[in-house]
């Protein structure tokens, strides 16, 4: 594992010191420092297997935990994505974000993608991950085509309000959610929202560009349009059955060139 010389500082420094607590079965990195292109903004993604019955009291401490492994600068957990075992942090200095995710060694199989393990006490995480493959989850076009063209409306409702900051904040909201995860499944590459996109999918990289607009009226309508349209090309199902919801489509747009014209006078 090739990794910068700061990420590898804290894991020789952090390693040691996470096993010598025995109610740590194993430790596990996965995220962009396996597999990836790591670099110095990298962050380091931890996941920490502990013994079943010791779970609940390693849960109560993991702060202080933390930060007798690490110089912890601060912490949170992270149920803001959906993930409360995650301790969300900065370590340092120099400064270095690391989430620890703690599991319960039973759970440890249960992952989307494979970890690397970097230290597995009896040997049976390892043992776990070849018994069970990960579960990618799958990108639902059924899901966003029922929701696209509402937030399409929503959109243009904010565009002719005037509230720009709206505006411009759920076109952010649509890059990520649905064209990021669409322009990275072009390319056969896992969805992860717009990260890394400019590497993984450059060509569609480069026409989201037009999904961008500064604090303007007609750039940003122009952008809600351009959101339109690379929807449109780019949720070909390719074999999938979607049905299509037409009729919301059109008066949608229709709505959303309404509101554009309105603005332009």
């Amino acid at each position: 594992m090739d990794i910068p010389t700061v990420h590898s500082q804290f894991l020789s420094e952090a390693l040691p010191r996470i096993q010598q607590d025995a109610r740590v079965a194993g430790v596990a990195i996965t995220g962009s420092l396996v597999g990836g292109r790591p670099d110095v903004y990298s962050d380091v993604d931890l996941i920490l297997a502990i013994d079943d019955e010791a779970y609940d009291a390693v849960m109560r401490e993991r702060l202080a935990l933390i930060g007798s492994w690490t110089s912890l600068v601060a912490g949170f957990t992270g149920e803001h994505v959906g993930e409360p075992r995650v301790i969300i942090t900065l370590v340092g200095p120099p400064l270095l974000h690391v989430d620890f995710k703690f599991v319960r060694a039973s759970d440890f199989a249960e992952r989307i993608e494979d970890p690397e393990i970097l230290w597995d006490r009896d040997g049976l995480l390892t043992g776990t991950l070849a018994q069970q493959p990960p579960a990618h989850p799958s990108f639902d076009l059924q899901w966003i085509e029922d929701r696209f063209w509402i937030w399409v409306h929503y959109g243009a409702t904010k565009l002719g309000r005037g509230e720009l900051f709206e505006t411009i904040g759920f076109l952010a909201y649509l890059r990520d959610s649905v064209l990021g995860p669409l322009a990275a499944r072009r390319v056969g590459a896992p969805s992860r929202g717009v990260r890394h996109l400019e590497t993984i999918a450059p060509d569609e990289a480069r026409a989201l560009q037009a999904t961008l607009c500064g604090y303007d009226r007609h750039q940003a309508g122009r952008a809600l349009l351009a959101t339109v349209d690379l929807y449109r090309r780019w949720s070909n199902p390719e074999g999938a059955i979607v049905e299509r919801r037409h009729h919301a489509e059109e008066l949608a747009v229709q709505y959303l060139h309404e509101v554009i014209g309105r603005s332009a006078d």
